[in-house]
Formats: structure tokens, C-alpha cells, sequence
């Protein structure tokens, strides 16, 4: 029991740090790197994001079947020694006001992420057995809010007060904490050394959604976490133009509308980890929606004051890990034996599919509506009413 504690803070406090240190990164280029580069602000949060992502789509299924081939939690501490190089990369891009050099550290970072996310998933169940699926879930999404929530906001303040040393040195500190975290974590596992999937991204995106459908809400699982992230993603992209433009306000103040977002996600996320041992995921899942639906709704119809805003995006915040967290937890519940590797890497590879169309989607809106926030918000609704009408058909418990 000693060991199984230790084991989920070092896992939960790898994966805080990791994504801490993605968010860090990626907002500090779009806040500071603005000034660096002939992009606008909705062109350069496109063009980070995407650098994020797009390893998703070529690397998931390599991710996948490495996580099922070898030992995760070694995996996971080879992954995160490789942060070191890249930050290095992001060092030199910021000391030298290089955006360039900045996003292709963002990319390494999205390459090195998008291969230990199947494993630090996987680890879940491993150190959790099935009794731990909903806690490690509700904690590990909570976790990772919080760490959204935290490269938000320390991003956002630093943008108003920049000194280059402590944005390159908290890069540094976040990736030796998260390295460090990661060496704690001591599982016994048992490798598939001789599984031999495919690592060709369409054939192993036809392969898996065939494989998905043989387990109940598997695919609808992958569906909903997909287009809950595509949401979220947007709506991190907006709230920057909503904030600043919309209701003129400085980037201090965004990065804490933002941070109110995550905070509101995570607490919706613990909440909902506990519900899902009471009520039937389908019915969270679209109370999740509804709530979403109607909070945005009034942000479109009402445009309130930055109070009343920050007010509405918690509650949409909180509504979203209603939906988010029984989405995962159908994918976790699944007994896939030996293809839970590959069902997470699915999960991986569909999630950034949606996160990359959402990013393009955020660029054409705002592109073609001159950076129009509530244009933003129109589509963030229509998504979540698309949402509404895949899960109300779903028979899932």
C-alpha cells in the first residue's frame, strides 16, 4: 500500500510537471514571442499549438506499441530525460528572440509528450488495478488542469514583468522535477516483447476503431475525450483575444480568466471521478454538455463584463470535466489485455486529430471574422451541440 501511495504522487507529479512545462513554454512564446514576430496573436497561438500537436498524429501509434512492447515506467524516465535538450533548444530561441528556433522547440516537446503519453496512461491501470481506474483518472486529469492552470498563469504575469533568465530557468526546474518524479515510480510489469503492431497511422487508426467497437462505449469514449480537448483547446485560444481585444484587459488578467478555466476543470474533474461510482456516465456526460451549451449561450447573446465572464467560464470549465472524465473512464474500464497500449495511442492519435481541426478551425474563424471572440464562441457551441446529439442515441452505462 506504502508503495502503491508513492507510486500515484510520482505519477501524478511527473505528469503535473510535464504538462506544466508544455503550457509554460507555449504561452510564454505567444505572450512574449509577439514582439518578436511579423504573426499576429491569433496567427502565433495557431502556430504554437499546432507545433504541439502534430507529433500526435505521425508518433501515436509508435507511442502505443512501444508502451506495450516495454516496461512504461522506463519509458516514461527516458522520455522525460529528453526534456532536457529541448528546453535548452527554447532557452537559446528566447535569450536570442528567435520565434523560429522557439517552435521548433515546441515541436521536439510535442514529439517527446506524444511518446510517454500511452505509457503515463497506461501506468494508471497498472498501479491502480481496476478499483483504481476512476480515482487515477479523476486525479490524473485533475492533475493536469492544474499544471494548464499553473504554465497559464506564470506565463501570462512573466509576459508583464519579463526577466529572459527566470522564464529559461523555471523550463529547466520544471524538467529536472519531472524527471525527477518519473525515477520514483516502481511498478511490476509485464511487456508484450513480442507484439508487433503496426505503426502506420491510417492502418493503425482503421485497426483500432475496429478493434474499439468489440467493447462497449470504447469508441464513444475516444469521441467524447477527442471533442472535449478540441473544445478546451479553442477555448484557451480565445479566452487570449476574448480577454485582451474583447474586453480590454492586459495579459495578466487573461492568464487569470484562463487559470479560473483550469481550476475549473480540475474541480469538475475530482468531483466527477467521485460521481462516477454513483451515477450513470451517460447522464454526466450530458449534464456535462447541457451546462457547457447554455453557459456559452450567454457569453454569445449577453457579452458580460470580465467579471461575470471569468464567473460563466468557470462554470463552462466545470461542466467540461462533467463530461470529460466518464469519457475516460469508459476507454480505462475496457479489458483490452494486451491492446490497451494501442487503444491509448488511438485515444492519443483521434484526441490530436480533433485539438489540430479545432486549431485550424480557431485560425479560419478568426482569420476570416478579424479575431471576433464571440464568432469563437459561436463554434465552441455548434461543437457542443454536435456532442449532444452523437452521446443522447449512446446506450453506455
Amino acid at each position: 500500500m506504502k508503495q502503491i501511495t508513492k507510486n500515484w504522487i510520482s505519477l501524478f507529479s511527473a505528469n503535473f510537471l510535464g504538462i506544466l512545462n508544455d503550457n509554460f513554454m507555449k504561452f510564454c512564446i505567444v505572450y512574449i514571442g509577439a514582439s518578436w514576430s511579423w504573426l499576429n496573436t491569433s496567427q502565433l497561438t495557431t502556430a504554437v499549438s499546432a507545433a504541439l500537436v502534430i507529433p500526435y498524429l505521425t508518433f501515436s501509434p509508435l507511442s502505443g506499441k512501444i508502451a506495450v512492447k516495454y516496461a512504461k515506467h522506463k519509458i516514461f524516465r527516458i522520455c522525460k530525460l529528453l526534456e532536457f535538450p529541448i528546453v535548452a533548444i527554447a532557452g537559446v530561441g528566447f535569450y536570442c528572440q528567435n520565434i523560429w528556433l522557439t517552435l521548433v522547440a515546441v515541436l521536439l516537446m510535442g514529439i517527446q509528450s506524444c511518446m510517454y503519453s500511452p505509457t503515463k496512461y497506461g501506468l494508471i491501470k497498472e498501479i491502480g488495478g481496476e478499483e483504481g481506474v476512476n480515482f487515477g483518472s479523476g486525479v490524473f486529469e485533475t492533475m493536469s488542469f492544474l499544471a494548464i492552470l499553473t504554465g497559464t498563469f506564470l506565463s501570462s504575469f512573466l509576459s508583464d514583468h519579463y526577466i529572459v533568465h527566470i522564464v529559461v530557468g523555471l523550463l529547466f526546474l520544471f524538467a529536472f522535477g519531472g524527471y525527477f518524479m518519473c525515477r520514483l515510480i516502481k511498478v511490476e510489469e509485464h511487456p508484450e516483447s513480442d507484439y508487433n503492431g503496426t505503426t502506420n497511422p491510417i492502418k493503425f487508426l482503421k485497426q483500432a476503431f475496429l478493434f474499439a467497437k468489440q467493447f462497449e462505449g470504447v469508441n464513444a469514449g475516444i469521441f467524447g475525450e477527442s471533442s472535449f480537448w478540441m473544445i478546451a483547446g479553442i477555448l484557451q485560444m480565445n479566452l487570449l483575444i476574448h480577454c485582451t481585444q474583447t474586453l480590454a484587459q492586459s495579459n495578466t488578467t487573461s492568464g487569470i480568466v484562463m487559470t479560473i478555466a483550469a481550476i475549473g476543470i480540475a474541480i469538475g474533474c475530482t468531483v466527477t471521478g467521485k460521481l462516477c461510482n454513483i451515477f450513470k456516465r451517460k447522464t454526466l456526460i450530458l449534464t456535462g454538455l447541457i451546462g457547457m451549451i447554455l453557459c456559452i449561450t450567454s457569453i454569445i447573446i449577453f457579452n458580460p463584463s470580465i467579471i461575470t465572464c471569468a464567473i460563466l467560464i468557470f462554470i463552462i470549465a466545470f461542466m467540461g470535466g462533467c463530461y470529460e472524465v466518464p469519457c475516460l473512464s469508459l476507454i480505462q474500464k475496457a479489458n483490452t489485455g494486451q491492446k490497451n497500449g494501442d487503444m491509448l495511442a488511438y485515444m492519443n492519435l483521434m484526441t490530436f486529430i480533433f485539438v489540430l481541426l479545432g486549431t485550424l478551425l480557431f485560425f479560419a474563424v478568426t482569420h476570416f471574422t478579424h479575431e471576433n471572440s464571440i464568432a469563437v464562441f459561436i463554434a465552441i457551441d455548434a461543437i457542443c451541440f454536435i456532442s449532444l446529439i452523437f452521446f443522447a442515441p449512446q446506450k453506455i452505462s
